[in-house]
């Protein structure tokens, strides 16, 4: 039997829900805190971008914004879209109808390592799934401030990677068998 991990404690009052307009101004708290994060531990980096409210909200009129409340603080979110992003190169990735994109994931530094992202994750999946849409798929920097190894440890397969505007990515896709 497996001890209670410390998300384990939260699960009766965490939840995942399509954001709100009302949520904006806490989705982009969140992203920029764990912008913030990954500038404090790996230096200034294309990672270090600060979202605010109206990028939240022009995330949701055009994609999905999921938000993860804890104790009705969010405290970590991912936006899918049908659109390519500009960094993405759809040659790397395996030929389907209907794709999705993962964007803008975060989770509050404080709840970080407790299994929120991979609870995202999952979540994306199903909603995936739902959509229908045959694939998700995202970048992720190459470097140490990158998220490369958690994309791969929660089934998401490298495709390939390319250097777009001086900025390496990695690619990562899972085909949802929708």
């Amino acid at each position: 039997m497996r001890s209670l991990s410390p998300f384990d404690t939260l699960t009766c009052s965490v939840h995942i829900t399509p954001a709100s307009p009302a949520d904006a101004a806490a989705i982009a708290a969140v992203r920029v805190a764990a912008a913030d994060r990954l500038t404090r531990d790996f230096g200034d980096g294309h990672w270090s971008a600060h979202a605010n409210e109206a990028s939240v909200l022009r995330d949701m009129k055009a994609s999905r914004v999921l938000a993860m409340r804890a104790r009705d603080r969010i405290v970590g979110t991912l936006t899918l879209q049908t659109r390519k992003p500009w960094a993405i190169d759809a040659l790397y990735f395996t030929p389907c109808k209907k794709p999705l994109y993962l964007i803008n994931m975060a989770v509050a530094p404080e709840h970080q390592r407790l299994g929120i992202g991979r609870a995202l994750l999952d979540e994306a999946l199903t909603v995936a799934r739902s959509f229908p849409a045959d694939a998700i798929r995202l970048d992720a920097y190459e470097d140490p401030a990158g998220a490369g190894p958690f994309y791969r440890k929660c089934g998401y397969t490298h495709v390939g990677g390319a250097t777009y505007r001086g900025v390496p990515l990695l690619y990562f896709e899972l085909m949802t068998g929708a």
